[in-house]
């Protein structure tokens, strides 16, 4: 997106350069990455940070609606709802695709969006180590709102740990040490002090939660909770019926960051309601009054399922026969610019994850960092980009 750093990143690229980098990262978590990481970064001139951030403003906007609520009430399964949820999830995750303008420019289109924790550790590990062996300039930031490593931190700790002392605060996931993100565990770990501890692991007396910390094998009692457990895992892993496994559910006295409510409240069930540029048009199927003429255009995604599962790009008529339309919303396709050259001679794609911070007490949430993943494939993700290169995790730098 900025011509003349992208020819001068190319041009000065060698694999041993990115092989270094790997083994970098690799050195203070063997074997923790397990995901692919990109050869290159994401250049984002100022233009075009504006468009991303005035569409996540217009979103926040909708969240704020003192009626947002009650119109995402039904987004929650009854299996899956917690007690005690607060009034605003502390994380707000949108991915845009950027896509050709048909003018010769970029916009960016929503994708997907999350009231849900993303990899707020590893996306100040990864570019830093990444600055060591690739030359990024100095003005441009994988901080966004003016933030640096340090007043980032400040806020990331602010929002998860909040006035508990750190060994009170726990990050909850089904065994975290197998999870394919454990590295961001690992990083928030170092950064903040706080240990990842597996649902299983819980004990509960009464309404106390409490977890034996794994320094001083001390049973410990817990204030906050950071979550990374997904419900579509916990049902997969079939935990629900473990024996003397803690229901979290129930009226515990625990503080949820982010409460597990807004998982749903703030995810695909949302995008109908919203209407913007930067928003493809997006129906519940059951609101559907005909299918649109032109259904090749669309792509069907059931509402609750996790990591893409589910999804059909290749709309026919007869996909839209499902027994409960209600949970299943028809979004228009976007055109992703094929962007980036790259060695092969095949451009690759690319989506900004856009995250947000919003710690108790404030009145909106802090656009505090990024993401980005690139592909050659139809969609964004693993499975699409099987024996690619230039393909996968990476960093957005923002121009400052």
């Amino acid at each position: 997106m900025v011509p003349t750093l992208r020819q001068s990143f190319n041009n000065n690229f060698t694999r041993q350069q990115y092989e270094q980098l790997l083994a970098d990262l690799n050195s203070r978590y063997p074997g923790a990455i397990e995901f692919r990481l990109a050869e290159t970064p994401v250049f984002i001139p100022r233009n075009f940070s504006a468009q991303l951030a005035e569409a996540c403003e217009h979103i926040i906007d909708l969240i704020l609606e003192p009626r947002f609520k009650e119109w995402t009430e039904r987004s929650i399964p009854g299996t899956d709802r917690v007690a005690h949820e607060n009034d605003h999830p502390h994380f707000l995750v949108f991915d845009f695709g950027i896509c050709d303008d048909g003018e010769g420019g970029y916009l960016p289109q929503l994708i997907e969006m999350q009231g849900f924790a993303s990899l707020y550790g590893f996306q100040v590990y990864y570019p830093e180590i990444l600055r060591r062996h690739f030359s990024i300039p100095d003005n441009y930031s994988q901080f966004l709102s003016g933030l640096d490593h340090d007043s980032y931190l400040e806020l990331l700790r602010d929002t998860i740990i909040g006035d508990a002392a750190p060994e009170n605060v726990i990050l909850l996931e089904i065994k975290p040490h197998e999870q394919k993100t454990r590295i961001d565990f690992y990083c928030t770990q170092d950064y903040l002090g706080i240990i990842p501890v597996c649902l299983t692991e819980l004990i509960r007396e009464g309404r106390q939660l409490f977890y034996l910390h794994p320094a001083t094998g001390k049973k410990t009692p817990i204030r906050r909770i950071y979550n990374r457990m997904i419900f579509d895992e916990l049902h997969s892993a079939k935990l629900e019926q473990a024996q003397n496994m803690v229901d979290i559910r129930q009226d515990l006295d625990v503080q949820w960051v982010a409460h597990p409510n807004w998982f749903y409240r703030v995810s695909k069930f949302t995008l109908p309601f919203l209407r913007h540029p930067s928003v493809p048009p997006t129906y519940f199927l059951n609101e559907l009054k005909q299918p649109p003429a032109d259904l090749e255009n669309y792509v069907l995604k059931p509402l609750f399922s996790f990591a893409g599962q589910g999804v059909i790009i290749d709309v026919q008529p007869a996909d839209l026969d499902v027994a409960d339309p209600g949970n299943w919303i028809l979004q228009r396709k976007v055109r992703y610019a094929e962007l980036i050259p790259t060695p092969d001679g095949v451009r690759a794609k690319a989506e900004i994850r856009m995250m947000y911070l919003w710690k108790d007490g404030a009145a909106r949430p802090t656009l505090a960092i990024n993401l980005a993943r690139l592909s050659k494939g139809k969609m964004i993700g693993v499975n699409f980009n099987k024996d690619k290169e230039w393909v996968g995790g990476t960093v957005g730098f923002f121009e400052r």
